[in-house]
């Protein structure tokens, strides 16, 4: 047996904590919370920055880069002939406490390191755009996510 088709994906639940987040991929760029007052990121959605407390907080794009600060490479049992699927935890560019679990696409496994650059890209599923993230062409990998 074989697998064929786009993968199986579990989509969120949206609300309206969360909607600015998953179709943020509609115009192609991502977005987090950001307090208007100390400036800090905020990731999951919260109704009150967990850093100075205000609830100042609006959606605001970043840049849409990262650095993969963790990774596994899962195969599908059930399916041997299935491609492996590259799982990372990537922090983002503008504050190294925000980190995304996502998909690491267009890589090999074998290909995979801590600290390489990445950047967003999404896949868009009924009405929800997921982030996932393949690496930038020609950039090196850095050591500010192994520390």
């Amino acid at each position: 047996m074989t697998a064929s088709g786009p993968p199986f994906r579990l989509l969120p639940r949206v609300d309206d904590s969360n909607r600015f987040y998953w179709t943020s991929g509609a115009d192609g760029h991502l977005r987090f919370q950001r307090c208007g007052d100390c400036r800090h990121y905020v990731h999951p959605p919260a109704p009150r920055c967990p850093y100075c407390l205000a609830d100042a907080l609006a959606p605001e794009a970043v840049s849409g880069r990262g650095v993969v600060h963790s990774y596994t490479v899962n195969m599908q049992q059930w399916f041997p002939d299935a491609e492996p699927y590259i799982i990372g935890l990537v922090t983002i560019a503008e504050q190294d406490d925000v980190r995304l679990t996502t998909n690491i696409i267009d890589t090999e496994a074998d290909d995979m390191a801590i600290g390489m650059e990445v950047e967003v890209d999404f896949v868009e599923a009924e009405d929800v755009w997921l982030p996932v993230f393949r690496p930038v062409a020609g950039a090196a990998v850095t050591n500010a996510a192994a520390s």
